[in-house]
């Protein structure tokens, strides 16, 4: 019994592996020319075309995109490996976030109350905004169009890709079973040519020869027809003639999370340009109230906006003094003003004929201007 189920499986496995054979011989003589081809129509042809070109661009798009979102190709290596395991991405620092990190303990380490560190800590904390502008731009694209073609390619075109590949099959075996039935028919002709006689029982075998191979092809023919229908179904129904309308959307979710995050970038950078540019030697910034604070809604991680200045009458006496809260902190431009830093106390007064955004400042021993905006002045 043993042997005799391994000799079946021997003669499936032999037989199969002819097929095999068989089919490959076909298909390299179809491309040579010394073969003829069952070929399809125009119409079908071109939806298959357009198919396996929808195919290669997505996936050239695809790749290209993971490439924008994640630069460093080992990077994302682990991540697809971690993927395939099915399991959790570790959580990492992007560019943005790693610089601003740096930046912020740099200017720590330099001195907050420094300009240098000040200025520091404001371009780290903003660079950390980024980075989180950063991370739902890659988080929306990953959702709203990676996802999408992935799920594309590994579902609509992944079936299709099959029953083209069944068709394909189908096909070879119709024109293997015409191929038969014309090499059988020119065996007929020339026996009948010899002026066989009919009752001689070769006439009779190539008879049932033909017989049985147009039955084969009859077969064959009907199952090409069969998977063709089921090829084309596959290629224009469930909504695959909207593929690219589909694909259209997603990618202007995609512009869209871009322009987003370029939007936020540009107003962060916006913003701390007109902090850092009272750090600038002659960009007369210690009289320009919107060189403090960021004013953006999400900023809220930087110094807050300066509060609209003080506003100083010139009929305040000059001999009047005030205590007044450091709101931020303040590095002087130059000997003639003085530095402060946040929630400390000073006494402050006005002289006459000065600018209206700035006070006069006393920290013991210590004097110098300050601009207004930097202060709350106490009743």
């Amino acid at each position: 019994m043993d042997a005799n189920n391994f000799g079946g499986k021997l003669k499936r496995i032999a037989g199969t592996a002819g097929t095999v054979f068989n089919r490959a011989v076909q298909f390299t003589e179809e491309k040579l020319g010394s073969a003829e081809k069952t070929e399809l129509d125009a119409h079908f042809e071109n939806l298959l075309n357009r198919s396996e070109k929808t195919r290669i661009w997505t996936e050239r798009t695809l790749k290209q995109t993971e490439a924008l979102l994640q630069p460093n190709p080992n990077i994302r290596m682990e991540e697809m490996f971690y993927e395939k395991l099915d399991k959790r991405k570790r959580d990492r620092n992007n560019v943005y976030e790693s610089l601003g990190g740096v930046m912020v303990d740099a200017g720590n380490e330099f001195g907050p109350g420094t300009a240098y560190g000040n200025a520091l800590v404001k371009c780290g904390q903003t660079q950390i905004l980024m980075g989180n502008a950063y991370r739902e731009f890659v988080q929306a694209s990953a959702n709203n169009f990676l996802q999408p073609l992935q799920n594309f390619l590994e579902g609509d075109m992944k079936t299709i890709m099959k029953e083209k590949k069944i068709l394909e099959t189908k096909r070879l075996d119709l024109d293997s079973c015409k191929s038969r039935l014309r090499k059988a028919k020119q065996v007929a002709s020339q026996t009948q040519s010899g002026q066989m006689p009919a009752n001689n029982p070769y006439a009779k075998m190539e008879d049932d020869v033909i017989a049985k191979a147009e039955a084969d092809l009859r077969q064959a023919q009907s199952d090409f027809d069969r998977q063709a229908e089921i090829t084309k179904l596959f290629s224009l129904g469930k909504g695959k003639q909207n593929t690219h309308a589909h694909h259209l959307r997603c990618l202007n979710d995609f512009i869209e999370a871009q322009m987003t995050f370029h939007s936020q970038s540009q107003q962060y950078m916006s913003d701390l340009q007109k902090q850092l540019g009272r750090y600038v030697p002659g960009s007369g910034a210690g009289s320009n109230p919107n060189n403090l604070g960021l004013s953006s809604g999400n900023n809220s991680t930087l110094t807050p906006s300066a509060p609209p200045a003080i506003q100083v009458t010139a009929s305040t006496p000059a001999t009047e003094k005030k205590q007044a809260r450091v709101l931020y902190d303040y590095d002087a431009a130059d000997s003639s003003e003085l530095s402060l830093l946040a929630d400390e106390l000073i006494t402050v007064y006005r002289l006459p004929n000065m600018e209206p955004d700035w006070l006069i400042a006393e920290r013991g021993s210590q004097k110098g201007k300050v601009p207004t905006t930097y202060l709350e002045v106490l009743e």
